[in-house]
């Protein structure tokens, strides 16, 4: 009877091999997968970020105040997925309520909560308190009440107050640097420290979460800077460009190394669970991985950007090739968090048979509600910039030079 039953399973769900009858229904779905992608971009956002108000890369100072906001917008939308398929979205305060240390998810509650209030506001406050001062006392209406509440009732903006306002800026993103590592690392973690499913058990996990989520943040602060300028007729800056394009190319590359080491411990391991993980690769990713995410997500867009950075071609082919690979970027990297999540769960506990995940366009997991949580940030950025807008006067000394009429 049990097989019969294992049978019916097997054609109800697409299954190969043996699969029992309570594994062919997936635990995990869309959401899980978009929630490790947004805040792999606000990881990325903010560490871009940093570079310029730390190490002084003066080439990134166009995208440094968008790279905040960016950052920012994306984590306001980070916890979004996972609370959406809690079907009770007031059960995430017990993390708050009750504290349980010994909890990954719970301390996640904490990172997000430091990162959130600590580290971005503080930062974006200090970076902007000048900005916010001047604008309370120009403004009218609703807009100079905003920035009146917005200042905290400091209005100085002397030398004095302004270097101060600096020292306190570069210490917090001093801090925020490794909460960012943290914030992101330890989605891998929780992965990585599932014992029982191969295709997660790794020690490697967090650190190539780490660096997928630098190579996603830098990838989609390089687009949008790229729209927004094109949307305010300005040519975006190659010296700009070419300089996250560089470190783009440098993260890619170290994060395709670690990718290609997991790998080949697996393989030099050889345990016994490497026969239904080449399975897995050969039958269920092998579009999603070895396509989107390895030819599509990583090969192409190095050559994009080689070619963007280092060949001889007229500025206009360079920025189309650098937009191209950041979209190619971005897609390769949600396929990684793709077949993270998903691939992690169709094949049965026996690793003996592979189950398949079919996607539905409406309901809580749909496609539509994943598109919907991706467009969001984008939302909220675009109203942070028009409170906060982060353009100055002096980008044309940065590389940015007026779009001609």
């Amino acid at each position: 009877m049990h097989e019969s039953v294992a049978d019916i399973a097997q054609i109800i769900s697409g299954a190969t091999g043996y699969v029992y009858p309570n594994e062919y229904l997936l635990q995990w779905g869309l959401l899980i997968v978009m929630y490790p992608f947004l805040t792999g971009l606000v990881a990325g956002a903010f560490i871009l970020a940093s570079l310029e108000r730390v190490l002084g890369i003066k080439e990134l100072f166009p995208v440094y105040r968008l790279s905040l906001l960016a950052a920012l917008a994306f984590l306001l939308a980070a916890p979004l997925p996972l609370l959406a398929h809690l079907g009770h979205p007031e059960r995430s305060l017990e993390m708050f309520l009750t504290p349980n240390l010994n909890s990954a998810m719970a301390m996640f509650g904490f990172v997000y909560a430091w990162y959130l209030l600590v580290v971005l506001l503080l930062e974006i406050w200090f970076d902007y308190r000048k900005q916010i001062v001047i604008w309370s006392r120009e403004k009218t209406g609703a807009m100079k009440f905003l920035y009146k509440i917005l200042s905290l009732g400091i209005d100085d903006i002397s030398p004095e107050a302004l270097r101060f306002d600096d020292k306190i800026g570069k210490f917090i993103t001093i801090v925020g640097v490794p909460s960012a590592f943290l914030l992101h690392g330890y989605v891998g973690f929780i992965f990585g420290s599932v014992k029982a499913n191969p295709w997660w058990s790794s020690v490697l996990m967090p650190v190539v979460f780490l660096f997928s989520a630098i190579v996603s943040g830098m990838a989609v602060v390089l687009l949008i800077y790229m729209v927004t300028a094109w949307f305010r007729w300005k040519k975006p800056g190659m010296a700009c460009l070419h300089k996250m394009g560089e470190l783009l190319l440098y993260a890619m590359l170290v994060d395709l190394a670690l990718e290609m080491l997991d790998f080949i411990h697996r393989l030099y391991e050889s345990e016994e669970s490497i026969h239904i993980l080449r399975d897995l690769v050969a039958k269920r990713l092998f579009i999603s991985l070895i396509i989107s995410q390895v030819v599509l997500g990583s090969l192409c867009p190095l050559v994009g950007i080689v070619f963007a950075r280092f060949g001889k071609l007229p500025d206009e082919v360079r920025r189309m090739l650098y937009f191209l690979s950041a979209m190619l970027v971005l897609i390769g990297i949600y396929s990684v968090r793709w077949n993270v999540v998903i691939g992690g769960q169709l094949f049965s506990k026996s690793l003996r048979g592979l189950t398949v995940y079919k996607t539905s366009l409406l309901g809580m997991e749909g496609l539509f509600m994943s598109l919907g949580l991706f467009i969001l940030p984008f939302v909220i950025l675009y109203v942070l910039v028009k409170i906060f807008p982060p353009w100055t006067g002096n980008e044309e000394s940065a590389g940015e030079t007026a779009a001609p009429s």
